[in-house]
């Protein structure tokens, strides 16, 4: 493990920015219709209790990482290969990331620039970051968080100012029922982005107060919960729910609509400033706890020594998990049912197995 701690403050911005990222732009719960904003608020409710499994854990092995106790609680060999998947799977995630945002660079901005220029110029900037140190990473996003809140205020003042939004596009509340609310809340929702929390795991133990873990984590989760909601809140009042299905990215969308005393307008900058600083936070946290991770189960004496490679990892991946935006929401069918698995069966099953294990041992006591 790095030499390295970051403050409760630093910790909640990468945890609040690292939360929003792709989310606040992406078609996000459109499986519920008019009502997927309640659907978010549900999928935080389960982010939380997500974070409680988690917690469970790291109290239970506040000194070692995921990959770590995965070894501590399943054996050596089994705990091993699921610690590889763990590592395995943040460099996939991060790639996804890496991509979309190039996707969204070049259909709103950049339209003549190739992708792999995009990916490899923000993997580049990422590597270097790491490559400074956790520290310099939490230092970093608490600058950035500032930035990010008053991108946040200006977009969402503009959309209400210019005469947009109708609500009345959000009624009725419960159109089709609960069912459709509940599907799209779990397991979609729930895993993303809030089970995608799990890569904090990794980070935990730098936390230089590890009393403040619990409170930061929920504060975090909670904020980040709100904001998605009242980010699909307004889209789908801005643009109808038809609109928001046909949508790649519906803030950009939103967020391009307005035009104000006929000389604000083309505001997509904010949309894409906001894209950029929380994917680079998000790619980044995936990327360090996927290096870390592989560092932890080969017994490296740093990670510097693979993070070249893994970021060469993340660029290919980037570019050749599919040819458009649409194949790779298609693509991404079968790494959803793996996030299941690895965000909310695996970490339940840890829980499980350490709360028998402490059973028997106070019963041999």
């Amino acid at each position: 493990m790095e030499k390295a701690k970051i403050s409760g403050i630093q910790l909640f911005a990468l945890m609040f920015i690292f939360e929003l990222g792709t989310a606040l732009v992406v078609n996000y719960g459109t499986g519920a219709g008019k009502d997927a904003w309640i659907s978010t608020l549900l999928a935080m409710s389960g982010g939380v209790a997500l974070f409680l499994i988690f917690y469970f854990l790291f109290r239970q092995h506040p000194n070692l990482l995921l990959t770590g106790y995965t070894r501590k609680i399943f054996g050596n060999y089994i705990g091993w290969i699921i610690g590889l998947v763990y590592c395995e799977h943040f460099l996939y995630i991060c790639g996804r990331n890496v991509r979309e945002f190039g996707d969204l660079l070049i259909s709103s901005t950049l339209s003549e620039t190739p992708l792999v220029v995009i990916n490899l110029t923000l993997v580049l900037v990422i590597c270097y970051v790491i490559h400074l140190g956790m520290e310099v990473v939490g230092r970093t996003a608490e600058v950035f968080i500032v930035i990010l809140f008053v991108l946040g205020i200006l977009g969402n003042f503009f959309i209400l100012v210019s005469g947009d939004v109708n609500f009345d596009q959000v009624r009725p509340f419960l159109e089709h029922g609960w069912k459709p609310i509940l599907t799209t809340a779990f397991p979609h929702l729930l895993v993303f982005p809030f089970g995608e929390m799990i890569a904090f795991t990794m980070l935990l133990p730098y936390l230089n107060r590890p009393q403040l873990a619990k409170r930061v984590w929920l504060t975090a989760v909670i904020s980040s919960g709100l904001i998605l909601s009242w980010t699909v809140l307004l889209n789908t009042a801005v643009l109808g729910i038809n609109v928001i299905h046909r949508s790649v990215f519906p803030t950009l969308t939103a967020v391009g609509k307005v035009h104000l005393l006929e000389f604000i307008e083309r505001l997509d900058a904010i949309v894409v400033f906001t894209l950029l600083i929380t994917v680079f936070f998000k790619a980044s946290i995936y990327l360090y706890a996927a290096v870390i991770g592989l560092a932890d189960l080969f017994k490296l004496n740093t990670y510097r020594q693979i993070l070249l490679p893994m970021g060469s990892i993340v660029i290919i991946l980037s570019l050749t998990m599919a040819s458009s935006f649409s194949e790779q929401g298609e693509e991404g069918v079968f790494n959803h049912y793996l996030s299941i698995a690895l965000l909310v069966v695996i970490p339940l099953l840890m829980l499980l197995v350490s709360i028998i294990r402490q059973h028997f041992k106070k019963r041999l006591s």
